[in-house]
């Protein structure tokens, strides 16, 4: 029974499940080894229970097997989060996702967990933040409005088949950048951004605007004018402003603070061990489990499984599960990665 819980109580990776949305390019195939027959590929959900897309266990104790089962049968390995309670089982709080924006998104909003609750059949509603992975030179994203409107005037721009750019804030966005996106925050990833999104567990999203594009049936997608002005902040936006991070330098590795919410806390990873005997190293606690997502370079997690030293190699674009109050494990190699849990 000690040796079961050790095996399970171990990171695994993930595969993701693919989406071939019509903005989205070639960059997650042909740099970071995404291996979908689709095309083009927009997003990979990494780490995901949502029904619309479910990642699974790759290699390991639980190869093969989707998250939801896993988690169904092994509840401990999620943690006692507060946000876990009142999910269905097998169900995380969180979706984690690398976006490719070959070309625009479309302009859209997403609920709050109140209004979905009450008018998506008890849904999440959707707060995230984006990491930019890299940007193209002049990328850019929308972020709210660029002047206060009323309901009634962005309805009558909008109806009217106008476009809508005027009326929107753009802001320039460069590798490395953060973007904290509030549920009801219009907005849009505009091309030639690669960034990692991590979101409430949510497939909601209203679109007020597409640019008149036809998918590949030739029809306009649907667009859900009605709740996303139900939902929307219409007040001018603040021009979002990169946090003052604080490095924290520890054995191995420079650790950085990106995000802290309610719903997730983010933490980027410069990890070098090329030149110290003392590896980085993660132990996770009760309350969540964690997911590291490779960013760039590589390297290889190492943990002991009873007398058994384990280990998992990871490469640019992998993503890890590590269960709650896992083994300790540390970290060997050059690369760069994202450290996030509830």
């Amino acid at each position: 029974m000690k040796d079961k819980k050790e095996k399970i109580n171990t990171p695994f990776l993930l595969q993701p499940a693919g989406k071939d949305y019509l903005w989205g390019g070639r960059r997650l195939k042909d740099d970071y080894g995404k291996n979908f027959d689709l095309t083009p590929l927009a997003e990979t959900w990494e780490c995901s229970t949502h029904p619309d897309g479910i990642s699974r266990a790759k290699g390991g104790f639980f190869d093969g097997q989707n998250l939801t089962d896993i988690l169904i049968r092994h509840p401990e390995l999620e943690g006692t989060h507060p946000l876990s309670l009142g999910l269905e089982r097998g169900q995380i709080p969180i979706l984690v996702k690398f976006i490719d924006a070959a070309r625009d998104l479309s302009v859209q909003v997403h609920p709050d967990d109140d209004y979905a609750r009450e008018h998506e059949g008890g849904q999440l509603g959707k707060t995230e933040m984006w990491y930019v992975v890299d940007a193209q030179k002049d990328a850019k994203l929308i972020y709210g409005l660029n002047r206060t409107m009323t309901s009634a005037e962005l309805r009558r721009i909008l109806e009217s088949g106008n476009r809508i750019e005027h009326c929107l804030q753009k802001v320039p966005v460069k590798t490395g950048d953060v973007f904290y996106i509030r549920a009801g925050t219009i907005h849009a990833i505009c091309k030639g951004a690669l960034i990692v999104e991590v979101q409430e567990s949510s497939n909601l999203t209203y679109r007020l605007y597409d640019y008149h594009r036809k998918d590949k049936n030739g029809r306009e997608r649907q667009l859900h004018i009605d709740k996303a002005l139900e939902v929307a902040d219409l007040h001018a936006a603040m021009t979002p402003r990169q946090p003052m991070h604080v490095t924290q330098y520890r054995p191995g590795a420079a650790e950085k603070l990106l995000c802290r919410c309610r719903y997730f806390e983010v933490r980027s990873l410069s990890i070098n061990t090329e030149r110290t005997r003392q590896l980085y190293e993660i132990q996770t606690g009760p309350t969540s489990f964690q997911i590291f997502i490779c960013t760039k370079g590589c390297g290889v997690l190492f943990w002991h499984n009873g007398a058994a030293e384990c280990s998992l190699p990871f490469f640019q674009g992998d993503t890890v599960f590590i269960p709650a109050s896992s083994v300790p494990i540390r970290i060997q190699g050059k690369a760069s990665a994202l450290r996030i849990h509830c």
